[in-house]
């Protein structure tokens, strides 16, 4: 039998989120009652008229094989949105809609980026972002933050890493897995620095600037030092409870959207039509549902943030966005399970939570920032009590 796979497979590492997902869903299987903290998924119903949308597009005939790019009509709403929300001009013609804003973010990265090319990463990051750049093969170059900095680099940082090889900068704000937001002073000093480097790209993953707890949103490309080499990622997932609709999209300098078109021409063609308009609806109907949500997501972040502050050994900072809390565990790294176990890091704290506690966190090393876990609280306030219960419970019983 041929078991030939190529190098660049072998040489990504594989979800750490999706893999503790899977062993959440498998012990429920076995009947145990586990409160899962691992996704990011929001869990929310899509709002109401959205899905009258795509059910119209059906009965209307959207069935049909859109253009690579996605429909007229949907990249119209997604500049209007562009324009009106963050004050920044991409033309129909430079945004490209995609299954996901994961695929876009991959289609940018892999139109841009060649062997040998370096990537700034602010870290801790999204599980994926290293694991693009190495496909494009690429080198991603980490810089980190820990809780002490907001999780969030400096000027200073940002300048010491970039060399003559650098090509781009991958900016998450609010960001997966810290929650931390960039005020517009903080992304104002990081463009001083990239100002200065008119080679570097920037690639601002914007995913969760609906659910932003500070008052305001700024986007990279509102910069006019950098407009021109900045690449919007965004998409319907976080903001309208839309993560099986896959839809995201790029707002690109017209010469990459053009690179990425072809790209996603010969790869996937185009982003699901039903779905295309069901995003049209979204961006083009009330965003009361989107406020609404935004504050149920933020009165989960006051509540999870109060009860993990009150487990003795957790260092705990105050997220302002996204849905995720971020907590250092290293002080019970060296400590012993009751069944007589070493606990030699977060990914053992991460396992140990889930076997013992029944309740599914991500290691922090996967994203980069070993001596933490990611909790994400998209879950019901009654989820997030019981969950943090077990915790303190289980951290308790290490010696």
């Amino acid at each position: 039998m041929c078991t030939h796979v190529s190098e660049r497979v072998n040489a990504l590492a594989p979800s750490a989120t999706l893999a503790m997902s899977q062993k959440s869903n498998e012990l429920k299987a076995q009947g145990v009652d586990v409160i899962n903290l691992s996704v990011g998924e929001p869990d929310f119903e899509t709002p109401r008229h959205i899905k009258e949308a795509a059910k119209k597009a059906i009965d209307d005939n959207f069935t049909f094989y859109t253009p690579v790019p996605g429909y007229m009509s949907l990249r119209k709403a997604i500049s209007d949105k562009l324009r009106n929300e963050n004050g920044v001009d991409y033309a129909p013609e430079q945004i490209t809609v995609s299954n996901g804003a994961k695929q876009a973010l991959c289609n940018v990265i892999l139109a841009t980026i060649n062997k040998g090319d370096e990537v700034i990463i602010p870290m801790p990051a999204w599980v994926s972002y290293v694991e693009m750049v190495k496909l494009a093969e690429g080198k991603p170059v980490e810089v980190k933050a820990d809780i002490s900095q907001d999780f969030k680099i400096t000027p200073a940082q940002l300048e010491s890493a970039i060399t003559p090889a650098t090509r781009m900068i991958l900016l998450c704000s609010p960001s997966n897995p810290t929650g931390s937001v960039y005020s517009r002073e903080e992304l104002q000093g990081l463009v001083s620095v990239l100002a200065k480097h008119p080679q570097i790209l920037v690639l601002a993953d914007e995913i969760y600037e609906h659910i932003n707890f500070t008052g305001s949103f700024t986007s990279m490309a509102s910069f006019p030092e950098i407009a021109d080499r900045t690449i919007i990622i965004n998409g319907v997932s976080k903001a309208y409870a839309m993560t099986g609709w896959r839809i995201g999209y790029s707002a690109a300098p017209l010469w990459l959207a053009k690179a990425v078109n072809k790209l996603q021409g010969q790869y996937t063609s185009n982003a699901s039509s039903v779905a295309q308009k069901a995003a049209e609806a979204a961006y083009t109907g009330s965003q009361e549902c989107v406020a609404e949500m935004n504050k149920a997501f933020e009165r989960r972040r006051n509540l999870v943030v109060e009860l993990a502050s009150q487990i003795p050994g957790l260092k705990v900072n105050r997220p302002t966005g996204a849905f995720y809390l971020f907590p250092e565990v290293s002080a019970y790294i060296g400590k012993t399970t009751p069944d007589g176990k070493k606990i030699g890091s977060s990914a053992d704290i991460a396992m140990y939570l889930l076997e013992s506690g029944h309740v599914a966190t991500v290691d922090g090393g996967a994203f980069g920032m070993e001596g933490y876990i990611r909790l994400s609280y998209a879950t019901s306030d009654d989820n997030i009590r019981e969950a943090l219960r077990r915790m303190a419970e289980a951290f308790a019983a290490l010696k």
